[in-house]
């Protein structure tokens, strides 16, 4: 039996979208971060990333984990990979290439996209957008994108998915880290071909049940 610990408002996300795609039964721990309550450690806070008994599962005290036969992940994109490959059907590989692709796809996602596509969520998300020095932090992020967006461009010019002409858990992987740059408002639009692909993503019941359950937990 897989079990799932973490919220949707996290890169839980990820593996949630996976496991709804694939109408997988599972357990859904619902563990919060920490640092997003008052006092983590009192003994009427909810079950967190600093309680004992959720750190005995990831001793990290960090968000998603994963177990299922004894087996314990507790990072999403290896989380979501591993699902892939042994309960993912078309969304997993067909074969040595298409796991590596999935790989290497997952990778470069959390790589060359993440911590500025990130970094600019947070300065918008905290308003910083309205001020010039977030105004130049952003505008450094954004020429961090442009290099891996082109590259992503450059395939989905060609290719409606990433690996395989089908929609797989790669695509899960690096829409749920293109994300965090949707919220600048003119980046994606440079790339018409990855904004088209993030919109296919996104269009499917399973993101759109995923986004609402995500919606419906406390801010």
């Amino acid at each position: 039996m897989i079990t799932l610990y973490g919220v949707y408002r996290s890169r839980a996300s990820r593996p949630l979208w996976l496991l709804t795609e694939l109408d997988l039964p599972f357990t859904h721990v619902p563990v919060i971060q920490g640092y997003r309550l008052p006092d983590p450690k009192a003994p009427d806070a909810a079950l967190n990333t600093a309680s004992a008994s959720y750190l005995a599962v990831n001793p990290q005290g960090q968000i998603p984990a994963y177990e299922e036969d004894g087996l314990v992940l507790t990072e999403s994109l290896a989380i979501t990979l591993h699902i892939a490959r042994c309960h993912g059907g078309p969304l997993g590989p067909q074969s040595n290439a298409e796991s590596a692709l999935m790989e290497q796809w997952s990778l470069f996602a959390a790589t060359s996209i993440e911590t500025p596509a990130l970094e600019i969520q947070y300065i918008i998300g905290d308003g910083g957008d309205k001020t010039p020095e977030g105004q130049a932090s952003i505008a450094v992020n954004v020429e961090k994108l442009r290099r891996p967006l082109a590259r992503m461009q450059a395939h989905l010019e060609h290719n409606q998915w990433l690996v395989g002409d089908r929609f797989t858990a790669a695509d899960i992987n690096t829409a749920e880290v293109v994300r965090y740059a949707q919220g600048h408002p003119t980046l994606l639009a440079e790339f018409p071909a990855v904004n088209a692909w993030l919109d296919r993503c996104q269009s499917r019941p399973a993101f759109k049940a995923m986004w609402a359950a995500r919606l419906a937990e406390p801010a």
